[in-house]
């Protein structure tokens, strides 16, 4: 059965194409530091569904430990392709700690790469971001978007990769499905998005934070259709680079008052100056995965919505603990 090695396989959206990946019969090498950025809880909980899977195979450890990652390969032979969905990810605290952002990042993309090469692994894919888009982007957004400006130093690491990946692509002939994520959501996802933090805030009648006056915008997209698009984007492809991204746009304003009425709770919103490195709107064109992955988002809004309060209510015991600053 074909193998896939699969980076940041406690992450959100890793473990959620692992268990994809073991669905389809698939096996499943998974890598993960377990990096304490945020509550570890949510890591665990993701983990302790794919352990018990057959066919899955997991590592503690970093992307950045090119050595370590020598040893695993090695020992696991026959990889169909890389999936590099281990990161440093959120805006605003990559402009506190950037050289953590660069050093996984990048150096563990490199890494990576690397192990492609000497180890003749033909397919390598790329998370990326809709963050490198920048602030003067069209909506929706397409591929072909200037995004040699980014905004913060998160988006610089993600650009960084991407350029880096297009490098072994030309000189070794890697096949490299770059994907850029437009801000995904659903259960157990990470505690600093404004999902996971509106569901707890409202559910627990706290103060909900707003940046801003909530007339920015954004095209979330479930997690199980990011993890499909993933998943789709391992066939051959040369280098491409394809945004994956939502139906529709929507103001945060909007978005809290679709989460009061699947909550069944109003929300103590109080608005404070915006972020910096916070984008006014991100909107996917998804016109191209749609035509090289017959790929497209199947998830509403509403829908992912009530998934991700149903999932909490059930979670409720230690979801309503996890830290969210």
């Amino acid at each position: 059965m074909p193998k896939y090695l699969v980076t940041g396989a406690a992450g959100f959206i890793a473990s959620k194409v692992c268990e994809f990946l073991l669905d389809e019969g698939n096996e499943v090498v998974g890598i993960d530091n377990m990096d304490p950025a945020y509550d570890l809880r949510l890591k665990r909980w993701r983990l302790s569904r794919l352990l018990p899977r057959r066919g899955f195979t997991f590592f503690e450890e970093s992307i950045c430990n090119l050595q370590a990652l020598e040893c695993i390969l090695n020992n696991h032979a026959n990889i169909q392709a890389i999936i590099n969905l281990a990161a440093k990810a959120g805006v605003r605290d990559s402009v506190i700690d950037p050289w953590a952002y660069y050093d996984t990042n990048l150096t563990g993309t490199l890494n990576l790469l690397e192990l492609c090469r000497r180890h003749g692994i033909k397919k390598f894919i790329l998370a990326s971001t809709s963050s490198i888009y920048g602030q003067d982007a069209p909506y929706p957004t397409p591929e072909e978007a200037e995004s040699s400006y980014p905004l913060q130093p998160y988006a610089a690491s993600k650009k960084a990769a991407e350029t880096l990946s297009y490098s072994y692509h030309y000189l070794y002939g890697t096949d490299i499905s770059v994907v850029r994520y437009f801000t995904v959501y659903g259960p157990a996802g990470r505690p600093g998005m404004s999902m996971f933090r509106f569901t707890k805030w409202i559910s627990e009648g706290e103060e909900v934070q707003v940046f801003g006056d909530g007339s920015q915008t954004r095209g979330f997209t479930y997690i199980d259709d990011i993890a499909r698009g993933t998943i789709a984007a391992l066939k051959p492809l040369g280098y491409e680079i394809i945004n994956l991204g939502g139906h529709e746009s929507i103001s945060i304003n909007h978005l809290i008052a679709k989460m009061e009425k699947a909550i069944g709770k109003p929300a103590k919103v109080r608005n404070y100056p915006p972020h910096p490195a916070d984008m006014p709107a991100s909107w996917a064109d998804i016109s191209k995965a749609r035509r090289l992955l017959g790929w497209e988002p199947y998830v509403g809004l509403d829908e992912g919505i009530q998934h991700l309060v149903d999932w909490y209510r059930q979670e409720h015991a230690w979801a309503s603990q996890v830290d969210i600053e």
